[in-house]
């Protein structure tokens, strides 16, 4: 995770201050270098985190729609204006290898690396961790209001602003997925199903700015 968000801020810090679209827009070179780096990450320290088969995966799946629907609800059900800019894979229309790294290495930090990096971290840890420092000892899925309402809100302030009620209903219904399944795996895949179907909106709709 601190990686995840130090080459997040690393892209933050560049934006803008060159010229050329990898300084103007480095999330096109940030985001295939963060996937590396964190899809290594992962596997090197495999053996540390249980990701068994998902519990209820049908519940899983559930939720994981009803997080993209509460995403995509104020543009798609509510008129509120559409959100075209943000990482555009289109800019490499005209050099076919560029557009289809782009979009690739964009589906698989979307897909697999967030939902692997984020689930480990605030569900896998930081949720049993703010009911003991020893959180090895906490189950997956163990129960305590200060934690809910720590992560939820922690997970929500760590998304764009204009994501902040989406993302509080979706830090409170993931969470939901950890009590109920006490299984990790099944954060992670209610997590990744919900940014599938995210990705393929973005990419039939252009809001780019969703990624």
């Amino acid at each position: 995770m601190i990686a995840f968000v130090l080459l997040l801020a690393l892209g933050g810090i560049l934006k803008h201050r060159g010229a050329g679209v990898w300084l103007r827009a480095p999330e096109y070179w940030i985001y295939p270098l963060q996937t590396l780096v964190c899809a290594a990450l992962l596997w090197v320290w495999r053996g540390e985190y249980d990701l068994s088969l998902p519990r209820r995966p049908l519940f899983a799946t559930s939720v994981a729609i009803l997080v993209f629907v509460i995403w995509i609800a104020p543009q798609a059900f509510f008129g509120f204006a559409p959100r075209v800019d943000g990482f555009n894979p289109l800019v490499f229309g005209g050099e076919p290898v560029l557009f289809w790294f782009e979009l690739i290495f964009r589906f698989a930090r979307l897909v697999a690396v967030v939902p692997l990096v984020e689930e480990i971290f605030w569900r896998g840890f930081l949720l049993r961790y703010l009911i003991d420092e020893n959180f090895a000892r906490v189950p997956v899925g163990a129960f305590s209001w200060f934690s809910f309402a720590a992560v939820t809100l922690a997970f929500m302030f760590t998304h764009a602003m204009p994501d902040w009620p989406a993302a509080l209903v979706c830090g409170a219904v993931y969470n939901l997925v950890a009590y109920r399944t006490r299984s990790l795996a099944s954060c992670v895949m209610a997590h990744a199903i919900t940014n599938l179907l995210l990705g393929i909106w973005i990419t039939h709709t252009r809001q780019w700015g969703f990624w």
